[in-house]
């Protein structure tokens, strides 16, 4: 029952995002949350998934490593693919960014974003990830989704920390939130989210 009202509220912060595939966004924000929680071999991790406007992303990022993602068949990387959402756990451990098309096609993996923080109004405390977050979606018409070392997913749109999940209770009290905007909370049993006020 509490991962359906997780799901019921986190398509209602998807909803918020005008002009990007729900269903796509749904299902990254859940992995991210399923990483946030996981980890990888037990030691936490963080990544980031940018969606959307792939062209531009792409032009304004490179590739760290030769692409592991790169010659597979388009549904052999589709986001809801249970084998790639695997392959994307294993490779969340490494540096570098997920692109992912509107549709739900993970088109390429550990991508150094050009990231530059003029301009960008940002709490402290939040490492290089979120900066590249925060001036890709500012530079182009994208949406990142950003799992933080510390557990917490962060949602950036056009330069910004939208929306904050905090998958366990207890990150509430020991990280707070980053928004800078009015927000509101909606709780479950096993996670809480911010989202800015609209």
């Amino acid at each position: 029952m509490t991962k359906t009202r997780e799901q019921n509220i986190i398509t209602k912060v998807c909803k918020r995002r005008k002009g990007f595939n729900i269903k796509t966004l749904k299902s990254l924000m859940m992995l991210a949350v399923e990483i946030a929680r996981e980890g990888r071999e037990g030691r936490k991790i963080g990544t980031m998934f940018i969606v959307s406007d792939v062209d531009r992303v792409m032009r304004k990022s490179k590739s760290l490593i030769l692409d592991p993602l790169g010659l597979h068949p388009a549904e052999a990387r589709h986001i809801d693919n249970p084998d790639l959402r695997e392959t994307v756990k294993e490779l969340s451990q490494l540096d570098g960014a997920f692109i992912v098309s509107d549709d739900g096609v993970v088109l390429s993996a550990c991508r150094y974003i050009n990231a530059s923080s003029h301009g960008l109004k940002f709490p402290l405390g939040l490492g290089s990830r979120h900066v590249a977050a925060a001036s890709i979606t500012k530079q182009t018409k994208s949406i990142a989704v950003v799992v933080s070392e510390s557990s917490v997913v962060r949602i950036f749109d056009r330069g910004e920390i939208v929306t904050e999940i905090l998958p366990e209770l207890w990150l509430l009290n020991r990280h707070g939130v980053h928004i800078s905007a009015p927000f509101t909370t909606q709780k479950t049993e096993n996670m809480t989210i911010a989202s800015i006020k609209e």
